[in-house]
């Protein structure tokens, strides 16, 4: 786990030199996730296709976001948290295999590291109407033993 929470971090960083510098992508993963992560294949395959995932998926994504920013715009959320809850909706709707528990725990967890002291809250009310909200739309699909628990079905 703690190996995935590097790769969150490294695809964080990647996300944020993709907003701020407006680079290709290919160059963001070779400049940024590449050299962080090429001493583990496995990681690096994971962070590489995060990226990608939320990149080529933005607008689906940041349009759940704001469906559950009350009376915010996006835009006005600081980048660290936008880009956490970006990389947190991309493994609910893109990753059978990663429990939506664990998507949101590890956004808090990688927010108190990189954000500021309320962020972990804030973020963990975001993502836990985002989960709900998708959950009852049929857009959750998770695989696998104790990925999905019956409490998150209404």
């Amino acid at each position: 786990m703690a190996q995935r929470r590097e790769g969150r971090e490294v695809v964080l960083q990647a996300l944020y030199a993709n907003e701020i510098g407006k680079g290709k992508w290919e160059d963001i993963i070779n400049s940024v996730i590449k050299p962080k992560l090429s001493n583990d294949s496995d990681i690096f395959k994971f962070a590489e296709r995060l990226f990608l995932k939320i990149v080529n998926n933005q607008d689906e994504i940041d349009d759940i976001i704001q469906a559950h920013l009350n009376n915010w715009r996006l835009g006005r959320l600081n980048a660290i948290d936008r880009l956490l809850l970006r990389i947190a909706i991309a493994e609910f709707l893109y990753y059978e295999q990663i429990p939506t528990k664990v998507s949101i725990n590890e956004a808090i967890e990688i927010a108190k590291k990189y954000s500021t002291k309320k962020s972990g809250n804030f973020i963990n009310g975001i993502l836990d109407s985002a989960r709900e909200q998708l959950n009852n739309d049929d857009r959750i699909n998770k695989k696998g033993r104790g990925l999905i628990e019956s409490s998150f079905k209404s």
